[in-house]
């Protein structure tokens, strides 16, 4: 079987750069690695695009990886364009048909189910929002304390101040495909995750039938614990390899 291109997916308040460690890594492992913008505006939109990107920009057999917000999409986009034959998700939602983000997160204990979300997010309006729109920024204290807390101070002002902001509408948009529910997937539950917690991650992955590895991080296990998300992409690659 032809080696497979690896698609790495960004989730919310961040972008493709999330994945440098994990992509120069499959580099050099001799992966043909692709990184795709996720556009952060609605699973719909954002799921079209990323299957269009895998249609045009793959050929031959892909494992497809999305963090947080873009396992929402990577569920979506699956069987939507190119060649997918495995699904990673990592400290990701791994939604079923109908289910949104803030309809997963509500009652999680998540930090960002609580009562009033300007606690936690900036809110902003931006041009040519439909009607009660808007964009949810992570406050910088809910990056140091919930979002990256396992890394280094100066990483995590760094991630408070590049940060990709997502629409609510993304947030409550639901999904319509459920590409794991006919693809092989696995999943990295981080263990320390304030945002999607590890029960959370850990339900949605067992309904999903996905291998999981849990690993001592937090939200961006990719980006504080590379070489575990590493671990979890070879063993896509090898299962459907063979």
């Amino acid at each position: 079987m032809t080696q497979p291109t690896i698609v790495l997916v960004h989730g919310a308040w961040a972008d493709a750069s999330s994945w440098n460690a994990v992509a120069s890594d499959l580099q050099g492992r001799g992966f043909t690695v692709l990184a795709p913008t996720n556009l952060l505006r609605g699973v719909a939109t954002d799921a079209a695009y990323v299957a269009s990107f895998l249609a045009q920009r793959t050929s031959g057999p892909v494992v497809l990886v999305g963090h947080s917000y873009g396992g929402a999409v990577i569920t979506n986009a699956g069987t939507g364009g190119g060649e997918v034959k495995a699904l990673v998700y990592v400290d990701a939602f791994i939604p079923d048909e109908g289910e949104t983000v803030f309809s997963i997160l509500g009652g999680s204990g998540s930090a960002l189910d609580v009562p009033d979300p300007t606690t936690v997010l900036d809110v902003a309006g931006y041009p040519g929002a439909p009607e009660g729109d808007a964009e949810a920024f992570l406050k910088p204290a809910t990056v140091h304390e919930s979002f990256a807390q396992d890394l280094p101070e100066a990483d995590r002002w760094l991630i408070a101040a590049g940060q990709r902001p997502i629409t609510l509408g993304a947030n409550a948009s639901p999904t319509t495909a459920v590409a794991w529910k006919t693809l092989p997937s696995w999943a990295v539950v981080g263990t320390e995750d304030r945002v999607i917690p590890p029960a959370t991650q850990r339900s949605q992955a067992e309904r999903a039938g996905s291998t999981i590895t849990e690993v001592a991080a937090s939200h961006v296990s990719l980006v504080s614990q590379p070489a575990a998300v590493v671990d979890v992409i070879l063993a896509a690659v090898a299962a459907v390899s063979d």
